[in-house]
């Protein structure tokens, strides 16, 4: 059974950086294309950056420079550093892989 749980997710001031992780139970985070997403309130989930089995990584125009996507083989997690927020980065924050999600968690930019 597969599982995704994500952590990290905190009230943070424009400007700031967060560390999100993303433990997976059940599946081998470095064969896997691991993904990050992520919906705000009123909006449609969206795209934030992946990760795929041979390390290629891309990310969605809004976070490039800013997010950065890894993983950790032995920790069987998958990070995303995030720095320099902005307000328009508030948002539930999911990690997926294939059909399956984790519960999310909430970022907060505000000052």
């Amino acid at each position: 059974q597969v599982q995704l749980v994500e952590s990290g997710g905190d009230l943070v001031q424009p400007g700031g950086s967060l560390r999100l992780s993303c433990a997976a139970s059940g599946i081998f985070v470095g064969a896997r294309r691991m993904a990050w997403f992520r919906q705000a309130p009123g909006k449609q989930r969206e795209f934030v950056a992946q990760i795929g089995a041979f390390g290629f990584t891309s990310y969605a125009d809004s976070v490039k420079g800013r997010f950065t996507i890894s993983r950790d083989n032995v920790k069987n997690t998958v990070t995303l550093q995030m720095n320099s927020l902005k307000p328009e980065d508030t948002a539930v924050y999911y990690c997926n892989e294939d059909s399956f999600w984790g519960q999310g968690t909430q970022v907060t930019v505000s000052s």
